[in-house]
């Protein structure tokens, strides 16, 4: 199954090592969309299909906490599922954004990783 997949991190660098391990992950072809800031991401949603983001919660000019946070408030939006793909270590902060998303993964992480939790996620097939 294809995804369209939307990457958001204000680093080009780590969106590029995530798009590069979820190809590695064999999870066959998936379109990728990419953008740096939570406000980015919200119009590259609204302005085509998305079956799953990826977001960074550390970005300027409106941080992926408050992105998820509009997105669960917009009836198109709401739905779509949402991985945090963060450094943050504070337990009580990953606690409440796993309450708001579909899960949370540390940075750094393997293909295998982030393949499994993006199946497990979308309940789409292998390959």
């Amino acid at each position: 199954m294809k995804l369209n997949i939307l990457i958001v991190d204000d680093s080009p660098v780590m969106r590029a090592m995530i798009i590069k391990t979820i190809k590695m992950s064999d999870l066959g072809e998936n379109v990728f969309f990419q953008a740096s800031n939570g406000h980015e991401g919200l119009e590259i949603m609204k302005n085509n299909w998305i079956d799953l983001v990826l977001a960074d919660i550390n970005m300027p000019v409106m941080n992926g906490e408050e992105m998820i946070d509009r997105m669960r408030g917009d009836d198109y939006l709401k739905d779509i599922p949402v991985l945090v793909v963060s450094t943050e270590s504070s337990e009580s902060r990953i606690e409440i954004l796993e309450k708001k998303t579909s899960g949370f993964v540390h940075k750094p992480f393997t293909p295998e990783f982030i393949g499994n939790k993006i199946l497990e996620v979308t309940g789409a097939k292998n390959g």
